[in-house]
């Protein structure tokens, strides 16, 4: 394997792993509601972004 195609895999698993903390995270919160709701947006937001950039990622990967 590539020095690049270890990197990608590694940048892969790191994104994986912050996207899937960030649901995780989510997830939390909505089981604690309606205690913390002021932090439902700003949770939702970084959910959003770590899947976008997840997402992003692996679609750069099938392209190379």
């Amino acid at each position: 394997m590539s020095t690049d195609a270890e990197e990608r895999k590694a940048q892969l698993k790191k994104l994986n792993a912050r996207a899937t903390q960030a649901k995780m995270d989510l997830h939390d919160l909505s089981e604690e509601l309606p205690t913390n709701w002021e932090n439902v947006l700003s949770v939702a937001q970084r959910c959003h972004d770590a899947h976008a950039q997840l997402m992003e990622a692996r679609k750069a990967a099938e392209q190379i």
